[in-house]
């Protein structure tokens, strides 16, 4: 067996000189074939492995397994694996705090000293599953459902509290701040770690396990992660490694740039419909391309997010100039900043040119059109255009034979009864997000609004989201339109949709209505969005605003006007922003 020993280096970068677990020194030594071949995503399970091992967990044969990953056939063998964090959320993290509770209850009993059960890793814990959207569309509606929540969730809350004040290596991140995955991604990750160790510093990337699916929005900032159950979660807190083989990997050649007007929603549908037919399940993906440099972070995020919807266990985009802008955007210490980069170049983590993958698929930016989702699942896209005769399908697919046409303004099938600006995939996007707030800013200023039966909300993904709503202003237009912040959390995303009002409910049970619901969200399964919902899609935030407008789903935007102003017909058209509006806006 090929000798590795300690493969250690060090770099000079304004934090100092910091010591790496070097990628090259591997290659050199023959353990790895061809660090330019070899998938990014890769790299970083190999550096912490060869970081971690110990002879024990982790040997050098387990190194040298994951080194020699290749394109064609990979061994069977499981590798060991512990990320650097563990991200948790409210719902999945009571668990885990629960167990290392009574674990330092046990430890107590048996005359030892409790404080000695800590997380082996940093855990963070971001308190955003619980609110609920009981208030919608009016200005007080996030201070009331934060109060609910509170009253609801006041046990569950005080054994956080506990645990912010007694864990080593735990922090939480109280309710009211954001959505776990853009907080991780905003705030939480250094995307290279430097930390002691045996009297040296050391840098080594970020990973990261979470106990929720949306894990994969931190792949978006070139950090390993993917979501997992909460026992996987707790073994890797204590120390304990996750076994996995080694995956195979899909690049996603991406080309060229996104056309006018259309949104990383757009994008993100079509992607999740390619990989959906390639079949990626159990695999990583690798955005890469001269498409995937066209990209901004925040694009990125978005299709990193919806792994889970398109099946892989990840979908990994490499650090570059890019991620580096977004570092500096979301305020990140310039020190660490060049450190970063100074890393990432030196283990060759930096994207520059294209390795060798399992498979590769290909997609022309230019060529994505505007789309939703629906009406049950995220990889059935539509075409904007298309959106009204596909209802009718659906309506068939529901077993409704006739459509119940809705009579003046009242509900009929495929009557729009709640309108959701919501979710990590969407709101953490700046761009998709000011569309939203000029869509509004136009439609006000004609004297448009939503109909009066669409329950609307606004649940941003981080106060970030608020504030630069607030400073371009256009969060006036929003609220006029009825998109007040509810709260921030995942909301409407995950059923927190709360009550509709008794006149709608009692409408649609009488007349058995097959009404919809448009989110900007990842998921759309039948009843997940609320039980009275049997028709559910998933569109950016700027056509959420648009279609509660028009009222109604059954509507072909192209042709066919939004509402009728003092005589005048008013067309999507006529109130979607233009890039450079956007782009205005976005600069400031």
């Amino acid at each position: 067996m090929t000798e590795i020993g300690k493969c250690v280096k060090t770099i000079e970068t304004k934090e100092g000189k910091l010591d790496i677990y070097s990628l090259r020194e591997l290659e050199s030594k023959g353990v790895i074939k061809d660090l330019s071949k070899m998938p990014y995503s890769i790299k970083v399970i190999v550096e912490s492995m060869l970081r971690q091992r110990d002879g024990d967990v982790i040997t050098d044969e387990d190194v040298i397994t994951a080194a020699s990953w290749n394109p064609k056939e990979n061994t069977d063998r499981d590798i060991p694996w512990i990320p650097a964090r563990v991200l948790l959320q409210d719902l999945t993290g009571g668990a885990a705090i629960t167990d290392l509770a009574s674990m330092r209850n046990a430890v107590e009993a048996m005359g030892k000293d409790p404080e000695l059960i800590n997380p082996m890793i940093p855990v963070d814990l971001v308190i955003d599953h619980s609110v609920n959207t009981d208030y919608a569309g009016r200005d007080d509606a996030q201070e009331l459902n934060e109060q609910l929540d509170f009253q609801r969730n006041k046990e569950r809350y005080a054994l956080f509290k506990w645990a912010q004040r007694s864990l080593k290596n735990f922090r939480a991140v109280p309710p009211g701040n954001g959505i776990c995955h853009q907080v991780n991604l905003e705030y939480l990750s250094p995307l290279v770690h430097v930390k002691e160790k045996d009297g040296k510093t050391i840098a080594y990337p970020d990973s990261c396990f979470g106990t929720d699916s949306h894990t994969t929005q931190i792949d978006g900032l070139g950090v390993v992660g993917w979501g997992v159950g909460g026992i996987e979660a707790e073994a890797v807190m204590v120390g304990q490694p996750s076994y996995m083989k080694l995956p195979d990997v899909i690049g996603f050649k991406l080309t060229n740039r996104l056309g006018p007007g259309i949104t990383a929603t757009d994008l993100v549908l079509t992607v999740v419909q390619m990989l959906r037919k390639k079949g990626v399940v159990g695999k990583f993906v690798e955005f890469y391309g001269p498409g995937y440099k066209n990209l901004c972070l925040a694009d990125r995020a978005t299709i990193a997010n919806m792994g889970p919807e398109y099946g892989a266990t990840m979908g990994f985009c490499p650090v570059d100039e890019k991620t580096v802008e977004y570092l500096k955007l979301t305020g990140r210490d310039e020190a660490h900043i060049d450190t970063i980069e100074r890393y990432m170049k030196e283990q060759t983590m930096w994207y520059d040119g294209e390795p060798e993958y399992t498979d590769t698929l290909e997609l022309d930016l230019s060529t994505v059109l505007p789309c939703l989702a629906g009406h049950k699942r995220p990889q059935d896209r539509i075409l904007l255009s298309e959106m009204k005769e596909k209802f009718a399908e659906s309506l068939k697919a529901l077993g409704v034979e006739e459509q119940k046409k809705p009579f003046s303004d009242q509900l009929g099938d495929g009557s729009l009864v709640i309108a959701s600006i919501t979710s990590c995939t969407n709101t953490a996007n700046p761009s998709v997000m000011i569309a939203a707030g000029l869509v509004a800013k136009k439609a006000a200023e004609l004297g448009l609004k939503p109909k009066d039966y669409v329950k609307t909300s606004l649940a941003p993904g981080s106060r970030v989201v608020t504030e630069y709503l607030k400073n371009s202003g256009l969060l006036p237009y929003m609220e006029q339109l009825g998109f007040q912040v509810c709260g921030y959390g995942c909301m409407t995303c995950i059923g927190n949709s709360g009550p509709l009002s008794e006149k709608v409910s009692n409408t649609i049970i009488a007349n058995d209505l097959a009404v919809a619901a448009i989110a900007s969200s990842n998921r759309n399964f039948e009843g997940r969005i609320h039980p009275l919902v049997k028709a559910n899609y998933l569109a950016s935030p700027p056509l959420v605003v648009a279609f509660a407008i028009a009222g109604r789903v059954d509507i072909d935007m192209d042709k066919e006007p939004l509402a009728t102003v003092n005589g005048k017909e008013v067309f999507l058209k006529d109130i979607w922003p233009t890039d450079a509006e956007i782009q205005e806006i976005t600069d400031k």
